[in-house]
């Protein structure tokens, strides 16, 4: 009697790989995140525990108690940039997804700008992230303050300080980037859970030793000079900081187990969480404040709450959290960087594309990429040596750099929807995540958000550019960061990117998959 032997089904990892295939490309990174692990990327790079310490004295010194109501009002709007990036997600699983989505959407040119703006982007924004160090370590101990007596990052001495502990932090996270994609999510996840931990924690001590009830959040009279509506919008630069990398999920799909399912609910799980507990610790902060009136805690932020409330071991445990929070937020932007730089070299977008698109034999990963952003990073903070106004230069100028790039996305997608939108299933037949008839008006409203939210980054106001003077150039920094950025990425891009390409790599620009 013949016996007919049925072959076992395809794993997820072929059917990973033959999804990626369908692109035009060869499956060479390590897919080895799952759900938490990819979660972790994009709440790692948000990393309200950095960058509220890092901003909370900032927006608090424009807008008073009230500008807790900007937290709610960015989340909103970034938002709907989300559900948007969720849904490319789920049609376009690949490495540098903002280049790779712009592309598909609005053409080569299009997405070669907005992968290169991001790609700029992601270099100072882990300059800014690993800088952040400062507002933590000398709390810790003082030993951390190796340069000078202040330190307060608006200082020169504190600034100078950060730019060596930063530096520091970009070593380390380069090396870990470099080992490999196991090792990296490993390091992140442990670290993304420190981190909940410590918000918790951290909150839950707020609430309990509270001095005022909620109805501070209604507080204006600590806000800047002038009319109320001007500070506002400045305080709301605070929360426009935070809350962007979310498509961090994305920037890893290629490395990521079922990335059509996986990293449209991480993009968005990954912003909302970080929106509820950074929410939360914002109104602790405001309610557990020793005084409203006395300068510190527009000076030294949450960490002058912290300390306040538990100056002891368990305080500094609570500060060490936020230290590690620090770490894998600069870690998780310089491998969602590494990614997109990549992603670029694969197809021939940058210069010295054959070795940035190099992945390690052993570790599986770009390597060179890492190494690049790294110590793009370093020359970044060492240029930026004693500038006072360092932090909210390199936050302004790397945030409107990210919405432009978010624009670069949302702008070609709604143009695409007008025109009818592709396939809503996966390869084997099965719904991906759509908007459905609400994508057009969601669509819209983000794109219109976001050229707001540009404007409002960019726009040279002299107590966020040159608090303590300076020159006309300073600031106009993000106008003129942004100038130079396409500047030169015109130039890059008529001599390098436009030149004849000698080797086939992916979908044609500009077609959808």
């Amino acid at each position: 009697m013949a016996t007919t032997v049925v072959p076992p089904p395809p794993s997820d990892a072929n059917i990973d790989s033959a999804d990626l295939a369908s692109f035009g490309y060869r499956p060479v990174l390590h897919r080895k995140l799952g759900r938490y692990a990819s979660f972790a990327a994009g709440f790692s790079f948000v990393s309200i525990l950095t960058t509220i310490f890092q901003f909370f004295g900032f927006g608090y010194s424009f807008g008073g108690a009230a500008f807790f109501w900007t937290w709610p009002i960015v989340f909103a709007g970034q938002f709907l940039v989300a559900l948007n990036f969720a849904e490319l997600a789920a049609r376009y699983p690949l490495s540098g997804c903002i280049y790779q989505w712009s592309r598909r959407l609005g053409g080569e040119l299009v997405g070669w700008f907005a992968g290169w703006m991001m790609v700029i982007a992601q270099i100072v924004t882990a300059a800014a992230a690993a800088i952040a160090l400062q507002v933590v370590l000398p709390t810790i101990w003082t030993g951390f303050q190796i340069i000078g007596e202040d330190t307060a990052l608006t200082s020169p001495s504190g600034a100078t300080n950060a730019v060596l502990l930063g530096s520091i932090l970009l070593v380390v996270t380069t090396t870990i980037n470099v080992i490999g994609i196991d090792l990296m999510a490993k390091i992140n996840s442990i670290g993304v859970t420190i981190e909940i931990v410590g918000i918790a924690a951290i909150i839950g001590l707020f609430f309990v030793n509270s001095e005022r009830g909620p109805v501070v959040v209604l507080q204006t009279d600590q806000a800047a000079p002038g009319p109320y509506w001007a500070a506002f919008l400045v305080s709301g630069l605070m929360a426009a900081y935070v809350m962007v990398g979310f498509d961090s999920a994305g920037e890893l799909s290629e490395e990521t187990k079922n990335p059509r399912r996986v990293a449209p609910r991480t993009i968005l799980t990954a912003l909302s969480v970080s929106a509820l507990g950074g929410g939360l610790m914002l109104l602790g902060a405001l309610m557990a404040a020793p005084s409203l009136d006395d300068g510190a805690l527009a000076t030294e932020g949450l960490a002058y709450v912290l300390t306040s409330k538990l100056d002891s071991p368990a305080g500094k445990v609570l500060l060490g959290c936020v230290a590690v929070a620090i770490m894998v937020c600069t870690l998780a932007i310089q491998t969602a960087g590494s990614r997109l730089m990549f992603s670029m070299a694969r197809d021939g977008k940058l210069p010295f594309a054959r070795q940035l698109a190099a992945v390690h034999p052993r570790y599986g990963t770009p390597a060179l990429p890492a190494v690049v952003i790294g110590l793009l990073g370093i020359a970044l903070l060492v240029v930026n040596l004693g500038n006072a106004a360092i932090f909210a230069t390199l936050a302004s100028v790397c945030i409107v750099s990210l919405y432009l790039a978010y624009l670069l996305v949302t702008v070609p997608l709604l143009l695409r929807r007008w025109k009818g939108w592709g396939r809503t299933e996966d390869v084997a037949g099965e719904s991906l995540f759509a908007l459905g008839r609400f994508g057009i008006p969601i669509n819209a409203l983000a794109v219109v958000w976001g050229i707001a939210m540009a404007i409002n980054l960019a726009w040279p106001r002299a107590e966020v550019y040159t608090p303590n003077g300076g020159g006309w150039w300073m600031r106009w920094a993000a106008p003129l960061f942004v100038l130079a950025v396409v500047s030169i990425g015109a130039v890059v891009h008529r001599f390098v990117v436009a030149a004849p390409r000698t080797e086939p790599s992916g979908e044609p620009a500009g077609q959808p998959a």
